[in-house]
């Protein structure tokens, strides 16, 4: 399956990260980002993410959201394979849930940094936020886009 022309891309570890992924594809779907999403284990399909990861960035890809929950290596593994910006969605789940995968994600090696969000939905909705302000630095109609957005949720 080939990817269109994005500029975001969603990853998730798992199927059952679905609910998390559906919060960050409504905000790009929103504000108009084309992206795209998978589900693709960083421990058991790796060959897979990094043939993604390539794929995605010769579609026009900017920006890799990666959700994970346990020991939620995918945005660690992504941010090895891509220079472009990686936001970490640590997820629920495990013996902590979604301590242990908020730990693994924020402790990234000095050299290979990985945004880090708050565990769960507030992150999901946090990271493609960031993801949208970051396109928008160099897109004034999605700048105005994000603007009418925090308008909008400034008047309540």
């Amino acid at each position: 399956m080939s990817v269109g022309p994005i500029k975001v891309a969603i990853l998730s570890g798992s199927k059952s990260d679905s609910a998390s992924v559906d919060l960050a594809a409504e905000l790009l779907a929103r504000f108009e980002v084309p992206f795209e999403r998978r589900v693709l284990s960083a421990h058991r399909q790796g060959a897979a993410v990094r043939d993604f990861i390539a794929e995605a960035e010769g579609a026009g890809c900017q920006v890799f959201i990666c959700m994970a929950g346990m020991a939620a290596h995918l945005p660690g593994v992504v941010a090895s394979l891509t220079e472009k910006p990686v936001l970490g969605v640590p997820l629920k789940g495990g013996l902590m849930d979604g301590l242990d995968a908020l730990m693994s994600v924020v402790q990234m090696p000095g050299g290979v940094p990985v945004a880090t969000f708050a565990v769960g939905s507030a992150g999901a909705k946090n990271s493609a936020l960031f993801a949208v302000q970051m396109l928008a630095a160099s897109d004034p109609a999605l700048a105005d886009r994000f603007h009418a957005f925090r308008a909008e949720m400034a008047a309540g």
